[in-house]
């Protein structure tokens, strides 16, 4: 690796650095939140997505009374972010791409998407992330 590219990568690493972790959250939740109204989540399942905060954390999150989460949960979002990407792709039709994620589906063993992503583990919403990134080509 030659020394500009060491340098690009230094500024990248601080400029993800500099951002406002309380601003992060902030948006990740605000787009979390949105996601679950698209995708017609109930509270507990919505609570699982997002690693299973307490109920009052979740509450609290849902209105806005926010200071820092986990990085678990800003990765979560961000998977099920790029999950409702693909799916907007592949379906362009807003109701077949947010009812996706209740349908069964023979790849995942009969169960829907959303079964899959219930689970629990961060993996679990790779598991259909990769597979919907694998599905647009």
């Amino acid at each position: 690796m030659n020394t500009t590219s060491l340098s690009m990568i230094r500024r990248s690493a601080a400029s993800i650095d500099a951002f406002d972790e309380q601003e992060v959250a902030r948006v990740s939740l605000q787009a979390f939140f949105s996601l679950a109204e698209h995708w017609q989540l109930r509270r507990e399942e919505a609570q699982v997505l997002l690693g299973s905060p307490s109920e009052s954390t979740y509450y609290r999150w849902k209105q806005g009374r926010v200071a820092n989460i986990p990085r678990d949960t800003v990765e979560r979002i961000s998977v099920m972010v790029g999950i409702y990407k693909a799916l907007h792709i592949l379906f362009p039709v807003t109701e077949r791409a947010d009812g996706y994620l209740r349908r069964e589906n023979s790849d995942f063993d009969g169960q829907s998407a959303l079964a899959v992503m219930l689970r629990g583990n961060v993996e679990h919403l790779y598991e259909v992330r990769r597979y919907l990134d694998a599905w647009r080509g």
